[in-house]
């Protein structure tokens, strides 16, 4: 399927669904991302790398030094590592970055995404943008009060408009405690990240989470990103055509950190932490970084650099963190 008859296919089905021509912003990014045949993550093909045909880099796909990091940082927080099973979720086809730490583990389990993770009573779970890649509401500011976005796609062009009230108790709840800021202002929140998460930690199971990821606090959102933080991407580019191509480009916004933290919380993590990506591998990864810097290795010395440098990954990325049990 090309991708003009993706993108018909989804308003199709949107519009089988709409009420009174429109749906929910939050409805069009899920069915876009997630729906079965025709959303962006439920192909199989290769998303991420730099070879011909994928639309973004992560820094995963550095190699095997990747989980070499993670697997140290994951020592220093629960010790022993053989009591524990590492739990990659959100892992893109043909990816296997933690293969060769393996044996470091109880045991690998590997979920890829759409899928149902399933938690050893021990376990260590890491998940590397996972949440910017959960359906996302949108909200705008007008006379002084946030309304909720929605899209209508009854009509020849797809086009963004207030709903008549807000499409959730989570959306209602979020709207009506944000601060007012300047007309027209639009603020993103992936509140599908909260309640995935709040899934992921229902069981007993007792160990640490590590969710690396890009994100702002509301504050942040609300001083610096007028237009909101969502956007496509596409072979490489960052496109704010986020109603184009729907199906065949990833839709995506930044993390709200300070909604993410109070959900490990509120599930009984302690030592909760959000670090700088470089930051936190120099204080939970030191070893392994000193191994990886003096190993002789230039190839892997300069992944390691694109990894934690601030000019690379290291300061555009953070890591949220925290144990429990």
């Amino acid at each position: 399927m090309d991708a003009t008859a993706r993108h018909d296919a989804i308003v199709a089905l949107l519009r089988r669904e709409a009420r009174d021509g429109v749906v929910p912003f939050a409805r069009l990014v899920e069915v876009a991302l997630y729906a079965p045949g025709l959303g962006y993550y439920a192909s199989d093909r290769v998303r991420v790398g730099k070879a011909a045909g994928t639309d973004f880099t992560t820094a995963a796909a550095l190699g095997p030094m990747f989980g070499q990091l993670i697997a140290g940082a994951a020592q220093t927080f629960v010790g022993d590592l053989r009591a524990h099973a590492l739990v990659e979720v959100g892992a893109e086809p043909g990816q296997a970055h933690y293969a060769g730490v393996a044996d470091r583990f109880a045991e690998l389990r590997t979920f890829r995404f759409g899928t149902e993770p399933r938690f050893p009573a021990r376990s260590v779970l890491v998940a590397n943008e996972l949440l910017d890649a959960q359906p996302f509401h949108r909200f705008v500011c007008q006379g002084g009060v946030w309304r909720e976005l929605g899209v209508r796609v009854d009509g020849a062009e797809l086009t963004v408009e207030p709903l008549g009230a807000c499409s959730t108790p989570l959306a209602a709840e979020f709207a009506g405690a944000l601060p007012a800021a300047d007309e027209g202002w639009i603020i993103d929140a992936p509140l599908a990240a909260e309640t995935l998460l709040e899934k992921f930690f229902a069981g007993a199971w007792s160990g640490a989470v590590i969710l690396l990821d890009y994100g702002k606090t509301i504050a942040q959102c609300l001083e610096s990103s007028p237009a909101g933080t969502a956007r496509a991407y596409r072979s490489h580019q960052l496109s704010g055509a986020i109603l184009e191509n729907l199906g065949s480009q990833d839709l995506t916004c930044h993390v709200l950190w300070d909604r993410i933290e109070p959900v490990l919380v509120r599930a009984g993590f302690r030592e909760v932490r959000l670090d700088r990506q470089e930051a936190f591998f120099v204080k939970y990864a030191g070893a392994e970084m000193e191994r990886i810097a003096t190993s002789g290795d230039h190839e892997a010395t300069g992944r390691l650099r694109a990894l934690t440098h601030p000019a690379h990954f290291g300061a555009k990325f953070q890591v949220l963190h925290g144990i429990r049990g």
